[in-house]
């Protein structure tokens, strides 16, 4: 499924890290969280630049960042592989990633069925 942004702009680092930190606690204390709760856009597309590079994952996240577009099962594919290569803090951040773009699919599904 084709996902995609709102926002053309990546949130800086900084930010990234921040609202990451913010969405793992807040999910962490509903220990059943929905799926709605995650980064915003421009978290994600933050997320994508830090990891855009010349590997085929890297590419997937660097099309991503600069389109706002991305095949939801190529991205999340991606984002996994890199999380096997990165620092605890980049880990999280491309959980964080992951869960937004879970939470783009089961917003455009619920969206799909109410038709």
């Amino acid at each position: 499924m084709i996902i995609t942004c709102r926002t053309t702009s990546p949130a800086p680092e900084s930010v990234v890290f921040r609202e990451v930190a913010s969405v793992l606690e807040k999910r962490g204390q509903l220990g059943d969280a929905p799926v709605s709760l995650a980064v915003s856009d421009a978290v994600a597309l933050g997320v994508a630049t830090l990891f855009t590079s010349s590997t085929l994952s890297g590419q997937v996240m660097g099309r991503f960042a600069s389109t706002g577009r991305a095949d939801s099962d190529e991205l999340i594919e991606a984002a996994r592989f890199e999380q096997g290569y990165t620092t605890p803090e980049g880990h999280a951040a491309l959980h964080c990633l992951i869960g937004w773009a879970r939470s783009r699919v089961h917003s455009s599904a619920a969206r799909a069925g109410a038709r």
